[in-house]
């Protein structure tokens, strides 16, 4: 079994990222194996309409590293997307990634029965988090993937996903901040659940009768 993991935040290793790792420590911890990507790092030019997925299963572009990815993807059992909020949306970066794979469900839904889950990250406690996480997710259910959530076995729902937040407390009308996001008991909570339930869905995908 694998879990991917991917990062639509423009900087590596900080706190989308963060979130990212709890998730698939928890998947690792459960006998999975577990890699997360940063696009980051990778070179991946915005989709140019060109409509030449309506007709093949596959992209015109090919000299980035889209395809790298995407073959990750495929060989995945599990996908977990991760972005900062930024302006009640996901990343440039990560909209980019997400137009890109077009071709995955144009003429075949590609990713069709993989299991999927979302985790956002914001700096206000309303800062776009839930919209954000179902910007997520809606890309997800439209790849005809199977999104779980965090919700434990005694079936409390914490939110869909995992969502993160730096902003501490109000005192004497003054924002305090946490330092990162390691000090959000919950969203690290919720994290470590969603791989538990990651890894569940999968095990039970695979031992499902055809």
């Amino acid at each position: 079994m694998k879990v991917l993991a991917i990062n639509g935040s423009h900087r590596k290793g900080y706190n989308t990222s963060r979130l990212l790792e709890t998730v698939l420590e928890e998947v690792k911890n459960m006998g999975a194996g577990a890699e997360l990507l940063e696009l980051s790092e990778f070179h991946i030019k915005p989709c140019r309409a060109c409509n030449h997925c309506l007709k093949v299963t596959g992209c015109s572009i090919k000299d980035d590293d889209m395809d790298f990815i995407a073959e990750k993807m495929k060989a995945a059992d599990a996908i977990v997307l991760g972005s900062p909020v930024y302006v009640f949306n996901v990343t440039g970066l990560m909209k980019i990634f997400m137009d890109r794979t077009r071709w995955l469900h144009m003429c075949c839904n590609v990713l069709r029965g993989k299991v999927g889950a979302a985790v956002v990250h914001a700096g206000l406690r309303n800062g776009g988090q839930e919209i954000t996480q179902v910007i997520l997710e809606r890309f997800l259910i439209s790849n005809g993937m199977i999104v779980v959530d965090s919700r434990d076995q005694e079936g409390r729902l914490y939110n869909g996903g995992a969502i993160g937040t730096l902003f501490q407390e109000l005192v004497n009308e003054k924002i305090t901040w946490k330092n990162r996001v390691d000090e959000d008991t919950l969203a690290l909570h919720e994290c470590r659940t969603l791989g538990r339930n990651i890894v569940r869905q999968v095990r039970l995908l695979k031992t499902a009768p055809e």
